[in-house]
C-alpha cells in the first residue's frame, strides 16, 4: 500500500520568480516517482503532492511577466505539511510594512498549526516580517543580509550559510539565495520523506549541494553611493586609488575633516569603516584577477595593495570563505569553461 503523499503548498505572489515556484514543483513531483522510470521500470509512488497557492486562485503575472496559475486560494487551502516561500523580488531595504499582509497572516497560521516552512533566497524576509524569526538563526541572499539585520535586529542573520534550519522544532528552513532553492528542495525531501528519496531526486536531476556556502558568491563591495557629498567624493577617489599606500589617510586629507569625524561619517554613509571599505574593494579586484588569469598570489596581493601575501591570504579567507587558491580553482574553471 502506497503511503499518503506529503502535502506541499508553494506560495506565489507577483514578486516571486516562476523558475523557483515551478522548479520546486517539479522536484517534489519527481519524488518517489521518477527513479524507477530511469531504471526502465514503471513509475514509483508519488510521495509528495505540491500545490501552488496564492491570495486568490487566479492567474497572476510574476517576475519577468511570466504567468503563474495558482491551484487554490490561501483561504481555501487546508494547512499543508510543508509550505515553500519563493524569492521576493524587491530592492534591498524596500519596506514591507503593510504589504503581503494576507500571505504573512497565512504563514503565521500554518506555522502555528505545525507546518514546516521553507524559504528560498529573499523569501526569508516574509518570515522576518511575520516575526517568526525573532531570536532565531536565519539566512537570505547575500545582497539582503545587511538590510535584514538592520530591519529585524531580533533575527540572528548568518549570511555565510547556504542553508539554515531553526525555530521551534526546527520547522523554519531557509536557503541563502540564487539556486540554493535546489538545496532547500533536496533537504525538505529528505526531511519530509527520506534521505534515500532525496538522493534519488538529486541523482535524476544532477543536483550538487552548495557545500561552500554563499560567501564566495557575494559581492563584498557595495556600489551604493553615499548621500553625504564629502564621503561620496572620497568613494569616487578610492574606487581608482585603493592600491595606494595608506589610502585611508589620503581620504581623510581629501575630505578636509578631522579623522574621528571622517571615520564616523564614512561608517554612517556606507555601513563600513574606511579600512573595511578599502579591504572589500581590494578583495573584489583580487577575485577578478584570480578568476581571469594565472598570476602568482604574491603578484596579485601586491597589485591590489598588500605587501604581505600571507596577510592578504588570511584576509581573503576570512571575507570570502575560501583561500585564494580554492577560489581560483572553483571560479577560474567556471570562467574558462564559459569562455
Amino acid at each position: 500500500m502506497n503511503p499518503t503523499p506529503k502535502s506541499v503548498a508553494l506560495l506565489a505572489y507577483p514578486e516571486c520568480s516562476a523558475s523557483v515556484v515551478y522548479g520546486m514543483y517539479d522536484l517534489f513531483m519527481s519524488t518517489g516517482r521518477d527513479w524507477d522510470v530511469y531504471a526502465g521500470n514503471p513509475p514509483g509512488p508519488q510521495l509528495m503532492q505540491p500545490r501552488i497557492v496564492a491570495v486568490e486562485a487566479r492567474s497572476l503575472a510574476v517576475a519577468n511577466d511570466i504567468r503563474v496559475v495558482p491551484e487554490a486560494a490561501l483561504s481555501a487551502n487546508p494547512v499543508p505539511d510543508l509550505v515553500c516561500v519563493p524569492d521576493l523580488n524587491v530592492m534591498p531595504g524596500e519596506p514591507l510594512a503593510g504589504r503581503f499582509e494576507a500571505e504573512i497572516a497565512w504563514l503565521r497560521a500554518c506555522h502555528a498549526a505545525g507546518a514546516v516552512i521553507g524559504t528560498a533566497c529573499s523569501g526569508a524576509l516574509l518570515l522576518a516580517q511575520a516575526g517568526l524569526l525573532d531570536g532565531h538563526d536565519a539566512t537570505t541572499h547575500w545582497a539582503f543580509s545587511e538590510e535584514m539585520q538592520r530591519s529585524y535586529p531580533a533575527v540572528k542573520v548568518c549570511p555565510q550559510r547556504a542553508l539554515v534550519v531553526s525555530g521551534a522544532e526546527q520547522r523554519l528552513v531557509m536557503a541563502g539565495g540564487g539556486t540554493t532553492w535546489l538545496d532547500l528542495a533536496i533537504y525538505l525531501i529528505a526531511r519530509m520523506v527520506s534521505v534515500q528519496a532525496a538522493m534519488q531526486v538529486a541523482r535524476v536531476h544532477l543536483i550538487n549541494w552548495h557545500d561552500i556556502g554563499t560567501q564566495p558568491y557575494a559581492r563584498l563591495a557595495r556600489s551604493r553611493q553615499a548621500d553625504d557629498n564629502v564621503i561620496g567624493r572620497c568613494q569616487e577617489w578610492i574606487a581608482t586609488h585603493y592600491r595606494e599606500h595608506a589610502p585611508v589617510n589620503a581620504m581623510v586629507q581629501l575630505s578636509g575633516l578631522a579623522e574621528r569625524s571622517f571615520n564616523r561619517r564614512f561608517q554612517q554613509a556606507t555601513g563600513l569603516s574606511p579600512l573595511q571599505y578599502v579591504h572589500t574593494l581590494r578583495i573584489e579586484e583580487a577575485k577578478q584577477m584570480l578568476e581571469s588569469g594565472d598570476a602568482p598570489l604574491e603578484q596579485i596581493a601586491d597589485e591590489v595593495g598588500y605587501e604581505d601575501a600571507g596577510f592578504f591570504s588570511r584576509l581573503f579567507l576570512r571575507n570570502v570563505g575560501l583561500t585564494p587558491a580554492q577560489y581560483r580553482r572553483r571560479f577560474g574553471a567556471l570562467r574558462r569553461a564559459l569562455a
